[in-house]
């Protein structure tokens, strides 16, 4: 199958390419930097006429739309950015779906559940009235009520994707990245960091993430949305505690505080459709994902 993959060069988006590739799809990558690679097309998906170049080049099938801008205080700081790559971007895909043909596969995040505290389950959203917390969290919201319009108007095949906390190798870190990437580096560089002690998640390795993505392709099921998480539900603590056991260290750069504002509180999420309809079956837990994490973030920034 041809396959375009947006945000092609990111922490999710490398790694779903390599596992595309492995099972013989013809893979074509967009992300806004350079890039040297037979099927790379450099491009940003905010411009249409960048995106539309892309796809008329890709002749794609399938997309799977992983471009975004990423994190609740990213969206504060650079909130126009983030309005134009995420919601923006989600249009100009959805206009060139409607006149090129091809099927899409959409990301959203945990976040949209913003303020509920009970079982994640997809459905949540239709049944409960959801105040979504932050600017990037809204993004992902008013992403999927495209879709979901898009769908209805136009006839287009969209599957939305909602993320639950995916970390690993690749993901470099920046102020703005996730807080396992975060907890490491930090570690690594003695640097002060605020873990917030009152919020659980469920935290899952990326290669257990990109292979129920890569399930998709070939069990597209359109208008489908799909809760894709782990199941280890643990506070933040804990895992920090699991990176400075690993690397001998201590916590004395460590400041704990209750709760961070406009977040999530809890996250207790349902992936039993993504069980059934995707095969997803995380197979690597906290005590090896988080050691493997380590030592490909110490390769890259100690010395």
């Amino acid at each position: 199958m041809r396959i375009l993959v947006t945000g092609s060069r990111g922490a999710v988006g490398t790694h779903l390419v390599s596992e595309l590739d492995a099972r013989g799809h013809e893979v074509w990558r967009m992300d806004r930097g350079h890039h040297h690679e037979g099927t790379f097309v450099r491009g940003d998906v905010g411009e249409f006429r960048q995106f539309e170049r892309v796809v008329d080049e890709a002749r794609p099938e399938l997309v799977y739309h992983l471009a975004a801008e990423f994190g609740r205080r990213n969206g504060e700081d650079f909130y126009e950015t983030m309005w134009k790559s995420n919601a923006v971007a989600t249009k100009n895909l959805f206009t060139l779906q409607r006149t090129r043909g091809f099927r899409s596969i959409i990301f959203s995040s945990s976040e949209v559940y913003g303020d509920y505290d009970g079982v994640m389950t997809e459905d949540v959203l239709e049944k409960s009235p959801i105040r979504q917390l932050n600017d990037y969290a809204i993004s992902k919201w008013v992403n999927e009520l495209q879709a979901m319009n898009a769908a209805d108007e136009w006839g287009l095949d969209i599957v939305r994707v909602r993320l639950f906390n995916t970390y690993g190798p690749g993901e470099r870190f920046s102020e703005y990245r996730s807080a396992i990437c975060k907890f490491i580096y930090k570690a690594i560089k003695n640097d002060p960091l605020t873990i917030y002690t009152g919020h659980r998640r469920t935290s899952t390795y990326v290669t257990d993430t990109v292979r129920t993505l890569a399930n998709i392709a070939d069990r597209f099921k359109s208008g489908e949305v799909y809760n894709v998480g782990g199941e280890e539900l643990h506070d933040m603590k804990s895992v920090n505690d699991m990176i400075l056991d690993y690397m001998g260290l201590d916590d004395s750069h460590v400041t704990y505080s209750e709760s961070e504002p406009m977040t999530t509180k809890d996250k207790f999420v349902d992936c039993s459709k993504a069980r059934a309809h995707l095969d997803h079956n995380p197979t690597i837990p906290l005590e090896v994902g988080i050691p493997k994490t380590v030592d490909w973030m110490r390769s890259v920034y100690e010395g």
